[in-house]
């Protein structure tokens, strides 16, 4: 399934599935338990009230029974008191007999069996009247009033009354008449009504739970689509631009302020930053062949005109355009290797060293370079990229420096300031960042002789910011340029948390 809008669907209306069956099947529980305690606390209430009645001295065949619903009264050896009027079968409550098969209180079988009963002692009292009334008897005539068991049983069977089947739920009384007689009441309460109201739910729900599931897969897919709607554009507009090539188009951007409007704007970011960093390229490739034709094309002429006349060979200008097109290669290689993400290497640089290393090799300059402070600090990174950086800055103090290049080491707040100043005319406040930028000359009177390629700034920059620190150009005290390189300090070697690491 490819679709973003088909996977949202469907993954929305399986959560919404699942949400409303496990709803459901809690609800059809919970009603099914709620009906089921009403359903016994019917047949409870009737058994009650026939135990009671049987309890309080009536007879079996008197008792006043709920003609709708099973009621049937045994004892405890299975015979049959008395059931509800058109009771006509029964099942289990134990005794599918719906016939009284007890003899009525009051006949002789009866008075006989509850005699018999009553005999403790093995006297034979048949001479006695048993219409005679015992002395325990209360002033009514009864021997003492009857008692119903607290725990009242359930049990599920069927019965039919006045030719109508059906379910019931039977509540169990026990019960102790005043003559003795321990009798069990059947009373049951009908489950048709319970069975029919959780079928309806269930019916609703079998009908209901696939319409709300479509509901839900039809808002579902139309909501995706409306979102992903700007997606989709956003994807022509990319494909149109791979297509044309046209760095310089963009994509729509919807104006909500969500996460395809965030999607957007970024896209858009990246296609300037790419516009702008191939741009950069062309430039850099038109400025780097346009650098490399001059001393290339200067060097054939002399080899040629050698060739041709051996006396007129100026080998000191061939070695002098032989050594300027090495560095010109040497820079635009090492500028690739700062485009491709060359991370300079994890050595520690003594500054103050790198300082008199660099300046000790410049004797003979034609402007003098002096050291005005030196500070022990010690920056972590590349020593030949640092040291390519403190040279950069010396070339251009000393090619427009009047006189004097001094150059002022420091520690400042955690950072090592490395100042390189001269006492030349200064840098315009207007070109102090164009001058970082390659190929760039402010003086393009001046010739290529005594100028650089305008790399030298631009490399010294991408390697600062490549080390953490920054490069910016001021007024120096002397009137001239103050370029500052700052870089932050490495821990201390002493410090027993730092990590080991060599000296460079």
């Amino acid at each position: 399934m490819g679709s973003v809008r088909a996977r949202a669907t469907l993954g929305a209306t399986a959560v919404v599935a699942v949400a409303l069956v496990a709803a459901g099947l809690l609800l059809l529980w919970l009603l099914r338990s709620n009906l089921e305690e009403q359903v016994d606390l019917q047949a409870e209430v009737t058994g009650r009230d026939v135990a009671a009645q049987l309890a309080t001295g009536r007879p079996p065949d008197e008792l006043d029974l709920d003609d709708g619903n099973p009621v049937q009264v045994v004892d405890r050896e299975g015979l049959v008191h008395q059931v509800s009027d058109g009771l006509e079968e029964i099942t289990g409550t134990g005794v599918a007999r719906v016939t009284p098969d007890a003899p009525p209180r009051g006949s002789t079988e009866q008075d006989e069996r509850r005699a018999d009963d009553g005999d403790d002692d093995g006297d034979d009292d048949d001479d006695d009247d048993p219409g005679d009334v015992d002395e325990t008897r209360d002033d009514e005539g009864l021997p003492g009033p009857g008692e119903l068991d607290d725990e009242i049983g359930t049990v599920t069977g069927s019965a039919v009354i006045d030719g109508e089947a059906g379910e019931y739920r039977f509540a169990v009384v026990e019960v102790n008449t005043p003559w003795d007689e321990d009798l069990i009441v059947y009373a049951g309460a009908p489950l048709d009504i319970e069975r029919a109201a959780i079928d309806s739910v269930r019916t609703s729900m079998l009908v209901g739970v696939p319409a709300l599931l479509a509901v839900v897969a039809g808002v579902t897919w139309l909501v995706t689509r409306r979102a992903l709607r700007p997606v989709e554009g956003i994807r022509r507009g990319m494909a149109e631009i791979t297509r044309s090539e046209d760095l310089s188009r963009r994509v729509p951007e919807p104006t909500a302020r969500d996460e395809v409007g965030r999607l957007a704007r970024t896209t858009n970011e990246t296609l300037a930053a790419l516009e702008s960093s191939v741009e950069r390229q062309r430039r850099f490739v038109a400025d780097a062949s346009h650098e490399l034709r001059s001393p290339i094309a200067s060097l054939r002429t002399q080899l040629e005109v050698g060739a041709a006349h051996p006396e007129l060979l100026d080998v000191p200008g061939a070695v002098q355009d032989t050594v300027r097109l090495q560095v010109l290669a040497a820079d635009l290689l090492l500028l690739a290797r700062l485009d491709a993400g060359e991370r300079p290497l994890a050595g520690s640089v003594r500054l103050a060293r790198l300082v008199r290393a660099e300046v000790d090799e410049r004797h003979g300059d034609r402007h003098p370079v002096a050291i005005d402070e030196l500070a022990d600090v010690t920056v972590r990174g590349s020593r030949g990229q640092l040291a390519r950086v403190l040279g950069n800055l010396l070339d251009n103090g000393q090619r427009h420096a009047a006189g004097r290049v001094r150059v002022l080491l420091r520690e400042a707040a955690g950072w090592a300031e490395l100042a390189v100043a001269d006492d030349g005319d200064g840098v315009p406040e207007a070109d102090r960042e164009r001058i970082f930028e390659r190929f760039v000359r402010l003086d393009d009177a001046r010739s290529r002789d005594d100028g650089g390629a305008g790399l030298g700034l631009a490399i010294a920059r991408d390697v600062a910011l490549r080390h953490g620190g920054t490069l910016e150009v001021g007024r120096a005290p002397e009137g001239g340029a103050l370029f500052t390189l700052r870089l932050p300090i490495a821990p201390d070697e002493n410090d027993p948390r730092a990590a080991p690491r060599g000296i460079a």
